[in-house]
């Protein structure tokens, strides 16, 4: 949402600050009016209901994903430091905005209405391709391994990253999660390279 205003994006950020807190019961109207310190009717003139809201916090996620994909892309390096390079900033934007991860790997904020499913499914596509492209242009230059598939191996690599942050976020972030996403991207280039 690049052209929202200053309130849009202290209420995207306050919302997303609740659902890190409170998951997804504590996002209401309320609370977000109650944290920022207006009124519930000035919360609708700028979105005009809770889904909204949500909707607003996925698209800021899509336009990270598609901002990170063009800055790999564009990424003058190998295909393992490229996806080191990815996996990293995506660690660092995690441990700056441990909330993210409340949004992002919560299955049920997403289950019961088929919009925001959608949404979260285009954002995951992003990674998907933006993981698989590095994968096959690694393949195609003879640095990574051709026996696995490209689809294959970056499932590989996304479901050790999505288990590594869910563990962390269910051990309420408390160890180092950039420390341990080093080490598994260590691993993950070891099985991927040739």
């Amino acid at each position: 949402m690049n052209n929202q205003t200053d309130r849009q994006a202290e209420i995207l950020l306050v919302a997303l600050e609740l659902i890190g807190k409170k998951g997804i019961q504590g996002l209401t109207i309320k609370n977000i009016s109650k944290e920022i310190g207006i009124s519930e009717p000035a919360i609708y003139r700028h979105f005009t209901s809770k889904l909204d809201i949500l909707l607003g916090v996925l698209s800021n996620f899509k336009e990270m994903a598609v901002m990170l994909s063009e800055i790999v892309k564009n990424y003058n390096s190998t295909a393992t430091e490229k996806l080191s390079f990815l996996f990293s900033r995506m660690l660092e934007l995690f441990s700056e905005k441990p909330s993210m991860v409340s949004v992002i790997f919560s299955e049920e904020i997403f289950n019961n209405d088929e919009l925001l499913k959608s949404r979260i499914i285009e954002i995951v596509d992003i990674h998907t391709h933006t993981i698989e492209n590095i994968i096959l242009t690694g393949q195609n230059e003879n640095t990574i391994r051709t026996d696995i598939d490209e689809k294959s191996l970056a499932l590989i690599a996304m479901g050790s990253f999505r288990l590594l942050i869910k563990k962390w976020s269910f051990k309420s972030h408390n160890f180092n999660v950039e420390a341990e996403g080093k080490t598994l991207i260590q691993v993950l280039n070891k099985i991927l390279c040739k």
